[in-house]
Order: structure tokens, then sequence, then C-alpha cells
């Protein structure tokens, strides 16, 4: 009788379990259709929210604004896949004038559908104290293409300039570009240290290796919404870039970017 070794017989045996599943693939944009709030008292569904979320290797980031009164929130995590669910890890959130950096972990129990997916967080604690599960519907806004853009970054530096006039500002901002959509998200203090939250999401283009055209369709700022931006891009090796943009006035917007890495 031949010999043969435990771990071949191991994965002999992973290979062929039936019905074994591949972790969930999430890469992709998303727009939100719907979010329900299920208590043991209620079953409450909005179709009205305003909420992108992008998923690319490794990272998410969801921003979403309410239009009545442009109060919008935004966040960043480091996320991992199962079979059907999904673990976000917090890195930052920001809503109205408050921000977080503390760490959280969330678990979704994910649908993948036709044209999107279905996610759950069971148990989530309310404000007014109680428990409730969340349920949000998601359909798939990406396209194929790929560019040098894509994933997560944080800002390293941001600075106006006109002519030798240079004047430096302080915030904490994330922008993610996938599938041919970014979002991007933005939380500073003010000189009375109120806070501030400002956020945007939509399409985004690559005209050559140093153009991008940016079309936002939602935003906290008004000047923002519905509107286009020629942006000029200097990539700084693959993990970093730079991005310059006219402001009015005469004044050019500077921001440098470094790439998220687990």
């Amino acid at each position: 009788m031949k010999f043969v070794p435990a771990v071949i017989l191991l994965l002999i045996a992973g290979c062929a379990a039936p019905g074994k599943k591949e972790p969930v693939s999430m890469q992709g944009a998303y727009k939100m259709r719907s979010v329900g709030f299920k208590t043991d008292k209620s079953d409450t569904t909005y179709t009205n929210s305003t909420q992108m979320k992008i998923y690319t290797e490794g990272f998410m980031m969801y921003a979403s604004v309410n239009a009545p009164d442009s109060v919008g929130g935004f966040g960043v995590a480091a996320y991992s896949t199962d079979q059907d669910s999904v673990t976000e890890n917090s890195l930052f959130t920001a809503y109205d004038s408050s921000s977080s950096d503390k760490p959280q972990t969330f678990r979704l129990g994910i649908e993948k559908k036709a044209n999107g997916y279905k996610q759950v967080i069971a148990g989530m604690q309310g404000r007014g104290g109680g428990t409730f599960d969340l349920t949000e519907v998601y359909e798939n806004a990406g396209t194929a293409v790929t560019t040098p853009l894509d994933g997560a970054w944080k800002m390293t530096k941001r600075y106006y300039f006109k002519g030798k006039d240079t004047t430096p500002t302080t915030a904490i901002q994330y922008k993610t570009y996938f599938a041919g959509n970014c979002i991007w998200g933005s939380f500073w203090k003010d000189s009375l240290q109120k806070g501030h939250t400002a956020m945007g999401f939509g399409k985004f283009a690559m005209n050559g290796d140093h153009k991008i055209k940016e079309s936002m369709t939602a935003s906290t700022f008004r000047a923002v919404r519905g509107h286009e931006f020629d942006i000029d891009l200097d990539m700084m090796g693959k993990d970093a870039y730079r991005q310059t943009m006219d402001v009015g006035g005469g004044y050019k917007s500077v921001e440098e970017y470094e790439r998220l890495k687990k």
C-alpha cells in the first residue's frame, strides 16, 4: 500500500468538499437604492437616500448627503470577505460637526444580486437605547474601466496659491477611485474649533496620463453638485499623486495624496 502524506489528503479533501464557496467579491462602485431599520416594534424602509459606496482592493469608502439641508458624512474602512459576509474595520468616519478615528468593526451579511447586493448588520445599537437591524440595498454603478488612480487615498498636503502667494490649509481628507467612480470626504475645524464635514461623489475619467475630469452628482457643496471639474494630475510613483485645480479668482488648489495600504 502506497503511503500518502496527510497534508496531501487534506488538500484533496478540501478541493473535493461539496458546496464549498469562494469568498464573496465586493470590488466595485455602488449606489444605495434603499435603507431599512427593523426593531422588535417597527420595520421602516426609505428609498430617498443619496449614498455611494466603493470597494477597492482591501478598502471601502462611503459618502452620503441629506439633500434638504446638505448635511453629509463619509467613512473609510479596511475590509475582508468570507463566503457570504464582509468584515469592515473602520479607519475614520465623519458626519456633520463630528468625527471619529476610533476603531470599530462591523460584520455585514451579504446577499449578491444580479445588479448589486444587499447587506444586513444585525443588532446595531440605537442612539436612544435598544437595538435594530440595518438593511441596505445597493445597485451596481461601476464600469469596467481601470486607471492608475484606482484605490483608496489619504491627503497628506493641501495649499492654495496665486502667483507667489501660497496659503496652506489643514484637513483630514480621503479620496477613492474605482470602476469609473470617485468619492471624496473632508473634515476640518474652524477657528472656533467647530467641526465641518464635506463630501462629494460621481463619475471620473482620465484624459491621457495627466488630466482627470470629475463629474460630481452629489455633494454638500452647491457649487460642486452637478458640475464637472478638470484636474491636472501628477503621479509620483504608483502610491502617491498630486492634483492641481483652478478654484476661481486666479487661485489654484494643490492636493497631495498617498495610497492606503494594509
